[in-house]
């Protein structure tokens, strides 16, 4: 996305090859919520290279893969019993909750969401609600999926429309006896930060359960504390039946896992699911050192804090300029809409790409998403000062102003 070659970071900055540093508000795409190369998961992935790197955690396991499931079934959302299964990337955990729904139900069919984003594989593409660039070129992609709206109040969707649009596609398309699960994300990443309204979730859990259908909460990028919470599901008071996550798992190294309810992980044979680098022990020790530094500098609260900054400074902006839609979001989960004159359905996507490029010529690395690819959204570490951000949301308030006034 930039011509910047990254040679160092630390915390919430980055140096490049040139020497320039840069204030991150990208969090490598919401990865490292505890901070580059946190001290305490510096330390524990040392550790762990001095013992072993690789075994295959399916050939001969060890404690560390253990234990992190046993803290992720322990703080998973909800009281029933939970299991864990590890892969690496988030799409693999994608691909793996689909399978396992498909083998506790016995059924083909999978809902998602217009706007949602569930990876690069192919049921990872087939599930993503955004065509550019993620699908272009690569069909034909898996059958059996559908996608109904996504609420979306700013662009005049809601609950309700989204429940009618699920009646309609059982009416139509198909049955709710052939549908193994609908996967959505509690707030849209790629597609733009929308945050599901209130009563939307509890209201998925409900039919899901009239129909014996799973819900699958995607909390890739929402998890970990970005959203205020352990977990986005929490803020709706609903247990998912299945739950995967990456991103923030393990603050910069590859993992992902799915977790869900005891009696649909252990659906699948025995076998049927795994990977050669699945649970990979440096990756687990640090996401170990992850929970550690979650709960004791309580980065939900510390997300919280972020967010509510970031969302005073840019409504203040919004109401000087009109370019600005909306401002929205989660805990620190935050984004801006820019649009033409306030008028939502007249997106500013050269605007958008515009204030990314000025933001990296001033130092600061700045991430677009979006249906329109006219979303700013913020996603710097939640260990990140006051003092950093601020100089960040100065960087951003300068950059669109100058920006505005010029068009």
């Amino acid at each position: 996305m930039l011509p910047v070659y990254i040679e160092r970071a630390e915390n919430a900055e980055l140096w490049d090859a040139e020497g320039k540093r840069y204030i991150d508000f990208a969090g490598g795409i919401a990865v490292v919520n505890t901070g580059h190369l946190h001290p305490k998961v510096k330390a524990a992935v040392t550790a762990q290279l001095e013992a072993f790197s690789h075994t295959c955690v399916m050939i001969t396991p060890y404690r560390l893969a253990v234990e992190l499931a046993e803290r992720l079934n322990e703080i998973a959302p909800g009281s029933t019993p939970k299991k864990t299964m590890f892969v690496t990337t988030g799409a693999e955990a994608v691909e793996n909750a689909i399978k396992i729904a498909r083998s506790h139900t016995g059924r083909p069919g999978v809902i998602a969401f217009g706007g949602g984003f569930h990876g690069r594989t192919y049921m990872g593409m087939a599930l993503t609600g955004k065509v550019a660039p993620y699908k272009i070129g690569f069909g034909p992609f898996p059958g059996d999926v559908y996608h109904v709206p996504f609420p979306m109040p700013f662009h005049g969707g809601s609950t309700e429309e989204s429940l009618n649009a699920l009646e309609q596609l059982f009416k139509t398309e198909v049955e709710p006896a052939r549908v193994a699960a609908i996967i959505v994300e509690p707030v849209l990443g790629e597609g733009g930060f929308y945050v599901a309204p209130r009563d939307f979730l509890p209201a998925l859990r409900a039919l899901c359960d009239s129909h014996g259908i799973l819900l699958i909460c995607d909390e890739i990028q929402t998890g970990f504390a970005r959203t205020g919470r352990m977990f986005a599901s929490e803020h709706f008071n609903i247990e998912p039946d299945l739950m995967t996550l990456a991103k923030s798992l393990a603050g910069g190294f590859p993992l992902a896992a799915i977790v869900g309810k005891a009696p649909i992980m252990d659906a699948p044979v025995v076998g049927g699911l795994g990977g050669t680098y699945a649970a990979s022990p440096v990756a687990c020790a640090a996401a170990l050192a992850v929970l550690d530094v979650m709960r004791e500098e309580d980065l939900p609260g510390r997300s919280q804090k972020i967010g509510d900054r970031i969302r005073s400074r840019m409504q203040g902006l919004q109401s000087r300029l009109r370019c600005i839609g909306e401002v929205r979001g989660l805990g620190g989960m935050i984004a801006i809409e820019l649009v033409r004159d306030r008028v939502p359905h007249q997106p500013d996507a050269d605007l958008a790409k515009a204030l990314v490029q000025r933001c990296a010529a001033n130092g600061l690395v700045l991430l677009s998403c979006g249906i329109y690819s006219n979303v700013i959204r913020f996603l710097p570490p939640l260990t990140i000062s006051d003092a950093l951000l601020d100089e960040g949301l100065s960087v951003v308030e300068r950059a669109l102003t100058d920006l505005a006034s010029a068009k």
